[in-house]
């Protein structure tokens, strides 16, 4: 009785485990995203994240020509990453991300972490 139990136990464990890593550390998709960089702070309460967003310009739905403004809202984890994009805030960004499934609060807002700089005009 006891050995089953203690199997049981270390089953649910398991399956708890995979379940975290898949909602908060597998990386979902990756890719990179192009536009304007409309901000980049540092923020939160306990946790002090890098928080940034990124205006893309394109062709919306909408009325047929019209340019409509789609809008990237992405955390970064690295430090210097985030200070090249402080610094230039308002240029044009290529910015290379992962999507994760889940956010955490040590990581940032978002579930899109830029972790790389592509090229900046």
């Amino acid at each position: 009785m006891k050995k089953t139990l203690w199997i049981s136990l270390g089953v649910v464990l398991l399956l708890i485990g995979v379940v975290v890593w898949y909602k908060y550390y597998f990386v979902f998709g990756e890719g990179v995203k192009s536009g304007y960089l409309n901000y980049a702070m540092k923020k939160g309460y306990v946790f002090k994240t890098y928080e940034g967003k990124l205006i893309q310009e394109g062709f919306g739905k909408g009325k047929t020509g019209t340019i409509t403004s789609y809008e990237f809202e992405f955390s970064v984890e690295d430090p210097e990453i985030f200070k090249q994009l402080e610094t230039n805030s308002g240029k044009t960004f290529d910015l290379h991300y992962k999507e994760y499934n889940g956010a955490l609060p040590w990581r940032g807002n978002t579930k899109f972490i830029v972790d790389k700089v592509v090229n900046m005009k």
